[in-house]
């Protein structure tokens, strides 16, 4: 059984690429440091069989007897802090895990070369968001030059560079995804659609940044999970790939989507329950939007999951599993953050 380790794993996209990949039947070692909760919602009822999991910071030096321990193939780096406005008020976090980190990692994977010939590929899972904002109708390819808005992305995009140059001056293994707004099961409630699909239940205002013309272009969960392991199979060494769906939203028109699908399944919707436009964020990038030929032509993956579809189904999923939202600390995720100046 072919050994896999994603380190943030006991998150969003972690604990859905976890289960992907048991359910692929690889054998999956998951690092998580566990910052937001004591355990992945989606974990909880993985077999162990071909699962280990391992409460560890990506910073920490040992993450290499973890290397040494299970011979992995691949390393899918999704260990990250990932919310732009957390990224306005606390800055150092984001230096330190998403660069700090991914330097460790890196650091680590060049010890475990010297010491084995065992090969060992580094996926790393970076964003649309280092490309910066774009203007209407514009996509940004793999070549684009990186034009980062917010401490999140400028941390990102510095790991991408980092990650880069060891490929070049230490020849490690290593292929980096650009991908682009994740919506599905289990997403953290600080985002933007659980955070309205919260409110829908509990009857409560549906908060839009400025006049909500921000455009993002959306992916289900699944099929980011399905071009990551396409990635890592097939992915040229120091290459990037953008992944992404085609279909870019404004926030106003994602609600508005949001809303009519929920009337459709005839949920309840409360009188208190209308858009209500408050203070942007500073800084907000208005468009990002990929193109996505170099993974379609080159890997032959493409998405499958279409945007009305996935967001019923993720709609449907907070509904039936609304405990998950008592996972966190309400004043943790649902304060409103990335106003200090």
């Amino acid at each position: 059984m072919k050994k896999i380790i994603v380190t943030g794993g006991n998150g969003f996209i972690g604990s859905n690429l976890v289960n992907y990949l048991v359910k692929k039947k690889y054998y999956v070692i998951n690092i998580d440091k566990n910052k937001y909760s004591k355990g992945s919602y989606l974990l909880k009822n993985i077999k162990i069989r071909n699962y280990k999991f391992h409460n560890l910071d990506i910073k920490n030096k040992d993450i290499l007897k973890i290397f040494i321990k299970y011979k992995p193939e691949v390393i899918f780096n999704l260990a990250a802090e990932t919310h732009v406005d957390r990224s306005i008020d606390s800055p150092k976090e984001f230096i330190d895990s998403n660069i700090l980190g991914t330097f460790n990692i890196l650091e680590q994977m060049r010890n475990y070369k010297k010491r084995n010939k065992k090969k060992l590929r580094l996926v790393h899972v970076s964003t649309d968001e280092v490309y910066g904002d774009l203007k209407k109708n514009e996509k940004s390819n793999e070549s684009s030059p990186y034009k980062p808005s917010s401490p999140y992305s400028a941390s990102k995009a510095s790991a991408d560079h980092l990650i880069k140059a060891y490929v070049r001056t230490y020849k490690l293994d290593a292929v980096i995804s650009n991908c682009c707004n994740n919506y599905g099961p289990g997403q953290f409630p600080e985002k933007l659609i659980p955070t309205l699909i919260f409110n829908i239940i509990n009857n409560r205002p549906l908060p839009i940044y400025g006049r909500g013309l921000n455009s993002r272009e959306w992916i289900h969960v699944n099929d980011h999970c399905k071009g990551l392991l396409k990635i890592s199979k097939k992915g040229k060494t120091g290459e990037s790939y953008n992944i992404g769906s085609g279909t870019n939203i404004n926030n106003l028109n994602l609600t508005k989507i949001l809303l009519k699908i929920v009337k459709k399944s005839k949920t309840k919707i409360g009188k208190n329950v209308k858009i209500k436009f408050v203070k942007d964020r500073p800084g907000h990038d208005l468009n990002y939007a990929l193109n996505i030929k170099k993974i379609r032509t080159k890997l032959k993956w493409k998405p499958e999951i279409k945007f009305k579809d996935g967001i019923k189904e993720t709609f449907n999923w907070y509904y039936d599993n609304y405990n998950f939202f008592n996972t966190f600390s309400k004043n943790k995720f649902f304060k409103r953050l990335g106003l200090k100046l």
